[in-house]
């Protein structure tokens, strides 16, 4: 695809960053992504560079997502030039029709398409409830739906502020099996098993996660119900729905 030569030199670029910050990266289950022929990727969505944590995992089979991503971040600056040049798709908010054409295109054309079904970042750190684009761009286009959940990347860059130049920080990339197909499969019926998939490789990425808080001013990027100070779900969505939510969240 015309830009991929600026792709591969962005990948390189954040390979050489994480190598300089000497963040400690654990990514497994790279062989569920194909090496060839079109898949659509769901990642749960927790920070700000969450395109470049599940890259980090694509990029070991050779294969570059196209994300859907806010229109905002195509703006007239270098992230918006790098965006369009990398063949990521803009999507409106309540106007994805456009967007969504695009992706089927491209997953009929063979390409990856990668999503955030949670559409923005998740306050509290766990899966929220999942729009069904990932689940009918992978029916229309009988493409394996696989699910991907990154950990550690909040702690790196995220919302209300939360950034750290801190050097070292483990950042976990699971990759799970496509879920499985049904016959008599719906939108929502792949959207709930895909949430479900998602959850379990969540809870197996916090599980085997090597770091813990410093102090307790350091549990916020805990969830509430792993000794964090992380709001819990029903807090984070009273929250997103106050319009906390700051700029840089990606839409599905």
């Amino acid at each position: 695809m015309k830009g991929d030569l600026v792709y591969r030199s962005v990948v390189r670029a954040c390979g050489a960053l994480f190598c300089l910050q000497g963040y400690r990266f654990d990514v497994r289950g790279v062989e569920h992504l194909p090496a060839a022929g079109s898949a659509v990727l769901a990642s749960n969505h927790q920070s700000l560079i969450d395109f470049t944590l599940v890259g980090r995992a694509t990029r070991e089979r050779g294969r570059l997502v196209r994300f859907m991503a806010k229109r905002s971040l195509f703006g007239r600056n270098l992230l918006g030039w790098l965006m369009r040049r990398m063949g990521h798709l803009p999507v409106e908010r309540g106007h994805g029709a456009v967007a969504y054409r695009r992706a089927l295109r491209l997953v009929e054309a063979g390409e990856v398409v990668g999503l955030f079904p949670e559409a923005t970042i998740s306050r509290s750190w766990l899966i929220k409830p999942l729009r069904p684009g990932a689940a009918a761009i992978a029916l229309r286009c009988d493409a394996p739906l696989i699910p991907v959940v990154t950990w550690g990347g909040h702690r790196i860059l995220t919302v209300d502020g939360r950034r750290s130049l801190r050097r070292r920080i483990a950042v976990t990339v699971l990759v799970g099996p496509p879920i499985e197909r049904r016959d008599d499969d719906t939108i929502a019926t792949l959207t709930e098993r895909l949430r479900a998939a998602l959850t379990e490789l969540l809870d197996t990425a916090i599980e085997t996660y090597p770091d813990v808080p410093r102090n307790d001013d350091d549990r916020w990027w805990l969830p509430h119900d792993r000794g964090g100070t992380a709001p819990d779900p029903e807090t984070a969505h009273e929250l997103d729905l106050a319009g906390v939510l700051r700029v840089g969240d990606v839409l599905e």
